[in-house]
């Protein structure tokens, strides 16, 4: 058995993850002689949430895990107002590490609940970052909105004249193509962006995985099963007819993938470390892989920069 591994050049953490990384890392040097605890996993991999696990964090589900006055991180996802408030009332010492991509969207989502907009979110219900977001409207709940498919804009019933929309950030750009096409020909007023909150970050990769998959035998995604992004990411290598599998490093590997196998592809989700990525390499290079090739463009990854009363 011999191939080639075909590696996408953008892949891997993306600024927000990297920003939600290092504020946990941060509080958990500045905070020595205090419990950390982190509301939800902080990014939806399971390597990630290990390493901060053994430095200390302390992962919950639940505010009432937290004792009052102690120190509290919120995930890069986000959390509701409600959710805020509660914390604060614990007297809890908060930190966000929501991502900044979407923080955008809440204050946007926000705006429309002060005009009394109905507010349509294109997404995955029951995802942290999207309750996150519906959490952000405080007017009534019924002109709260959660759809996913060209299907459900059918369903809809709202005032065109006054609505808004917003999509997930780590949603593929072609799976919302179709919904906010529809979206905008049954409401042509209703506000929003121009396409979708797709962030950069996340159609680079995309971009890239798409590539990667129309010169590869098969696509290997490093990442996390819960990991809404990594899920997209096997889904567009999947899209151009590759075979494609998500895993979380290279002890899920199987040798039958590899059979009649010329061209392995292989990227990471925006929450998968980079040693993940180095150890499925070397895996490779030690199980029939004889050369490394990268594949695609270079691009400039943003950088966010920590809350002021962590630097």
């Amino acid at each position: 058995m011999s191939f080639t591994v075909n590696l996408a050049k953008v892949r891997g953490m993306c600024a927000g993850v990297d920003r939600a990384i290092k504020i946990v890392e941060r509080t958990l040097e500045l905070y020595k002689d205090r419990k950390v605890y982190v509301y939800h996993e902080v990014v939806h991999n399971r390597h990630v949430v290990d390493d901060l696990r053994n430095l200390g964090a302390v992962f919950v589900e639940s505010l009432d895990e937290v004792p009052d006055r102690s120190v509290l991180i919120f995930s890069a996802h986000g959390v509701g107002i409600e959710t805020f408030k509660r914390a604060e009332a614990k007297d809890l010492h908060i930190i966000d590490a929501t991502c900044p991509v979407v923080k955008g969207i809440h204050h946007k989502m926000n705006r429309a609940s002060k005009l009394g907009l109905d507010a349509v979110v294109i997404g995955h219900k029951g995802h942290q970052e999207v309750i996150g977001t519906i959490g952000q409207y405080t007017g009534p709940l019924n002109k709260v909105h959660v759809i996913l498919t060209k299907e459900d804009v059918d369903e809809l019933n709202i005032d065109g004249k006054n609505a808004f929309f917003a999509t997930q950030t780590t949603l593929s750009v072609d799976e919302t193509k179709l919904t906010v096409e529809a979206l905008k020909k049954k409401y042509p007023e209703i506000q929003g962006p121009v396409d979708d909150d797709t962030c950069k970050a996340t159609q680079v990769r995309q971009n890239a995985v798409r590539e990667l998959a129309m010169c590869s035998d098969i696509v290997l995604i490093a990442g996390s099963a819960n990991s809404s992004n990594s899920n997209r990411l096997k889904e567009v290598a999947l899209s151009v007819g590759t075979r494609a599998f998500l895993i979380d490093d290279y002890t899920q590997l199987k040798d039958e993938w590899f059979e009649n196998v010329s061209s392995v592809g292989l990227s990471a989700g925006a929450s998968a470390p980079e040693y993940v990525v180095d150890d499925l390499v070397n895996y490779l290079l030690s199980h029939g892989a004889d050369s490394v090739i990268p594949i695609g463009s270079d691009f400039k990854e943003k950088s966010f920069p920590l809350p002021k009363e962590l630097l």
